[in-house]
């Protein structure tokens, strides 16, 4: 790839930005944050350097960074943890015209949303994700949030960013398995809209990231043009993320969350089939990309009791009916309504061992 490259995608909705992919990014940070006398830089422990490296380009522009460190990963997640963000932009004197940037992965950018959205009922955000899932997922399409005792994500605000840095050169020195645990929400966006990116991760994601990661921000930014408060067709995006979510509940969010949304996908397939929807082939296919990848693809039998509790308070729960995105084949995501308990059961048995 031409190093020297950028892409840019546009996201529409009532609030529209732009999603920059490239390399080296920074000096384009500025001008989406220019009317601020001030920035604060939320960063995990592990991005420092890169957060410094942030803060500089804002402080060459005359914007005064104001760094702020959060627990790393989902122990970021917490409501705590924004309040105390919140106290610091308070002590700063933080006014509408004030940003928030966010340096990270995904836990980071979400909870960077999400005390954006909260300040003065909302300031100006701009992620700037340093995880492939991060870039693919989180810090696209204005989803902020915390996780509670509940569940993940149950608390929090639609908020688009002012834009989106996904700087390909931090992906250099990303540890494998984050990588990897990445690839799962790629290969996702495969199968519900854009079947390319799965002949290209079974040939060679490495060589192809680049390439994927713009392919995976195109179908999310086109979804959430079309949907931003996710009353209809951005459910789509949620595709395995059902028992994925109550297996990182489980896990009390130890497991790495394309880990969890990997099982989630595979069991999203079979209950497709199962249902009738999704043919054999388009099934199997889950298991066979995601398992290339050395990505998870069962979870202990026993768990399920457990995860079907868990499940019935997702958010894309109606009342007391649980709802599905499966697959009516590939790239052609459908809502499956109610499915009685039996088929759950069998669907989880496929993914299920000892």
């Amino acid at each position: 790839m031409d190093n020297s490259r950028i892409t840019t995608i546009e996201v529409g909705g009532e609030r529209p930005y732009q999603v920059l992919v490239g390399r080296d990014l920074r000096s384009a940070l500025p001008s989406l944050v220019a009317r601020a006398a001030q920035a604060a830089v939320l960063y995990a422990p592990p991005l420092k350097e890169h957060a410094v490296r942030v803060a500089d380009a804002l402080r060459g522009a005359g914007i005064a960074p104001l760094p702020i460190e959060l627990p790393d990963a989902e122990a970021g997640k917490t409501i705590e943890v924004a309040a105390r963000c919140w106290d610091a932009l308070g002590e700063a004197g933080f006014t509408r015209t004030d940003a928030v940037v966010g340096v990270g992965g995904g836990a980071v950018t979400d909870v960077a949303g999400f005390v954006a959205a909260c300040w003065l009922r909302g300031v100006a955000v701009v992620q700037v994700p340093t995880s492939l899932l991060g870039m693919v997922d989180a810090a696209v399409g204005g989803k902020t949030g915390v996780n509670t005792g509940a569940g993940k994500n149950l608390v929090g605000a639609f908020h688009p960013p002012a834009g989106v840095l996904c700087d390909l050169s931090t992906l250099d020195s990303l540890p494998r398995a984050d990588l990897v645990a990445g690839l799962a929400e790629v290969v996702k966006c495969g199968f519900i809209a854009d079947p390319a990116i799965l002949d290209l991760v079974e040939d060679d994601p490495d060589r192809h990231l680049p390439e994927l990661v713009e392919r995976a921000v195109r179908v999310k930014a086109d979804v959430v043009s079309k949907d931003l408060r996710e009353s209809g067709l951005r459910e789509i995006l949620n595709y395995g993320h059902t028992l994925g979510h109550a297996i990182e509940k489980r896990e009390r969010y130890g497991w790495r969350h394309g880990h969890a949304i990997s099982v989630g996908l595979v069991y999203a397939a079979a209950l497709g089939r199962l249902a009738g929807r999704l043919d054999e082939a388009t099934a199997r296919r889950h298991r066979s990309v995601l398992d290339g990848l050395g990505l998870p693809v069962t979870y202990p039998a026993a768990a399920w009791p457990d995860l079907h509790a868990a499940m019935r308070v997702d958010k894309k729960a109606r009342g007391a009916r649980l709802r599905f995105v499966v697959l009516g084949g590939l790239a052609r995501p459908e809502i499956l309504e109610a499915p009685p308990d039996d088929l759950l059961r069998a669907a989880y048995e496929e993914v299920g061992t000892a």
